[in-house]
């Protein structure tokens, strides 16, 4: 009889905020990933701990998702940035840094938590109220008629990710690419329920980065087709190439056991049966002046053969991540089964051709419409093609939440400090009856107001990897960065040409102070002012839509964490 232990009692930790190990574990979570942030970012390798597959990123998405995280309050912290990510894809080190540093600079008062969050919710109303407004002086207007701020914007997420391992010839090459990619995307003829179209990243490792292109449509590895033969696929009437896609396996595998029993006659062959319905369909297809047939899975030879003979394009092992590109760019619908087969579901494509990109060949499919297209990227090694990947999927969902919402927010730190100076303006001039909406008094305010600013701040501060000093300014708030090396005596306007996101000089006089220290950003008597003049060409620009969610996430979560009393721990 085996022995059976006794059912132990769940484990209960009060105030677990409190306790060493969350601090010490909260702290180390914050410091390598303020070590990441940023274009100088440094970066990590993570791999399990008996070996295998070496990731080597600075990117939130694939530090957090190969972190391991024992704690309970570390799991609803790095939950909650994950969500934040598979939403928006851009601006999770940001919320990660500042949830951090909110529970930390809020941990450090000497006020309940009840008030702390009170206060807290008050001060992110502010501020999504202030970033939503005309006279937000962090943020720019996107005009999708002109390229130049659509061009920073991608440019920044390219350059933001240091393990690319991109130089300046390479990251522009890139941000055309992705800009001319997703325009791809976009619907000529725009209807009451647009869609937007699908960019499928094609990998080719161990080639040059500014050998990557872009091709509309969507391109098929094929390594058995030769590229020397002349290509003929069969048109129907309309002069158009007939598309049949199909998601089940045209193989002739008979019955999977599990699904069943099967009764056969004496003498029937299951083969047979199975090979002359696949002919069957093979003949449908010639009848219907099908051209070309796409296979999710594999393709019987001998249908392939029927096909080829009545001058029938078959193209197998397409893969399920090209279904839905290939259903949306030729208006074909998957079909399902060989056995319901209705001339409704065909699509339709211009050409077809064959590509040859490095050693590999390719069937391409040329839309009539092309709201799909294929980016045949390229870089040195497996691991920064890995990087260079995630960081272009970011870039197009940042120009897909972009056209939803014009707008983004000045980076390089400078949105950070910016509105840390706005908050703390708008904190000196409350009147009265707010603190006792929030029933607390002004110093509790100011005290919270003075966490959530150094919070922003730290963030800001976490882009300098180099030991110089950072400055803020009087009149824009804006964030300057001191090269390493010289003295907090200097003479700043010697040493600074512009501030962190690119779009202030320093022409006027600003009147900077340092930012690191007990001080933090300056009160500005009329609140910042809104920079003056044309946007740069070489801006640092942010996500609008990603970072408004991040401010909030970090804020939402930074008080769920605070507000916690017990954490209950099941030990069996």
């Amino acid at each position: 009889m085996s022995r059976l232990e006794a059912k132990k009692p769940p484990l209960f930790i009060s105030d677990p905020l409190t306790k060493d190990t969350v601090s010490w574990s909260l702290s180390l979570l914050n410091g390598i990933l303020k070590s990441c942030y940023g274009p100088a970012g440094r970066l990590k390798q993570l791999h399990n701990g008996v070996g295998g597959y070496v990731c080597t990123t600075s990117q939130s998405s694939a530090i957090l998702s190969r972190l391991s995280v024992s704690h309970p309050v570390l799991r609803v912290l790095t939950a909650s940035i994950q969500n934040h990510i598979s939403r928006f894809s851009d601006c999770g080190l940001f919320t990660a840094i500042l949830c951090c540093s909110l529970i930390e600079n809020f941990k450090s008062l000497n006020i309940a938590s009840c008030t702390v969050v009170k206060i807290s919710k008050h001060l992110l109303s502010l501020c999504m109220d202030y970033l939503k407004s005309e006279a937000c002086g962090c943020r720019v207007s996107v005009d999708f008629s002109s390229l130049e701020t659509l061009l920073c914007l991608v440019r920044s997420v390219l350059r933001s990710k240091p393990a690319c391992m991109l130089n300046k010839q390479e990251a522009d090459h890139l941000t055309v690419l992705i800009l001319k990619a997703f325009m791809f995307t976009v619907p000529c003829h725009v209807e009451t329920n647009a869609v937007l179209g699908k960019c499928v990243i094609v990998p080719v490792k161990g080639r040059r980065v500014v050998d990557s292109t872009v091709l509309p449509g969507v391109l098929i590895e094929t390594p058995e087709i030769q590229s020397a033969k002349p290509l003929t696929v069969k048109r129907s009437c309309s002069d158009v190439i007939k598309m049949a896609l199909f998601c089940v396996s045209m193989s002739g595998d008979l019955f999977n056991p599990e699904e069943g029993t099967v009764t056969v006659h004496h003498g029937i062959s299951l083969e047979k049966s199975e090979l002359n319905c696949l002919l069957n369909v093979g003949k449908q297809l010639v009848n219907d002046e099908v051209g070309l047939v796409v296979c999710q899975k594999v393709i019987h030879p001998s249908l392939k053969q029927y096909l080829k003979e009545n001058h029938i394009m078959a193209v197998d092992r397409a893969g399920l991540s090209l279904m839905e590109p290939l259903s949306q760019m030729t208006g074909s619908k998957p079909i399902a089964s060989i056995h319901l087969l209705s001339p409704s579901c065909y699509g339709s494509l211009k050409d077809v051709r064959i590509e040859s990109f490095a050693s590999k060949r390719f069937v391409h499919l040329i839309p009539n419409d092309t709201v799909v297209c294929s980016l045949i990227l390229c870089n040195r090694n497996e691991t920064a093609w890995d990087e260079l990947k995630r960081a272009c999927e970011t870039a197009e969902h940042v120009l897909q939440l972009t056209i939803k919402e014009p707008l983004a927010l000045l980076g390089g730190g400078c949105t950070e400090t910016h509105l840390a100076s706005y908050i703390r303006h708008k904190s000196c001039s409350l009147p009265t009856s707010s603190f006792k909406d929030l029933d607390c008094s002004r110093t509790q305010y100011q005290l919270v107001a003075d966490g959530f600013c150094r919070s922003l701040e730290s963030v800001a501060c976490s882009l300098n990897h180099d030991d110089g000093e950072i400055l803020t300014d009087m009149v824009h708030g804006h964030c300057w960065f001191v090269p390493s090396g010289f003295p907090s005596v200097s003479n700043w306007s010697d040493l600074v040409s512009k501030c962190g996101c690119g779009i202030n000089g320093n022409t006027e006089n600003l009147n900077w102070r340092l930012l690191q220290g007990q001080f933090g950003s300056p009160i500005i008597r009329d609140g910042p002012k809104e920079p003056s003049g044309k946007v740069a060409d070489s801006l640092t620009l942010d996500c609008f839509a990603a970072k408004c969610s991040g401010l909030q996430v970090a804020l939402e979560t930074a008080n769920l964490i605070l507000d916690l009393s017990y954490v209950i721990e099941d030990q069996n």
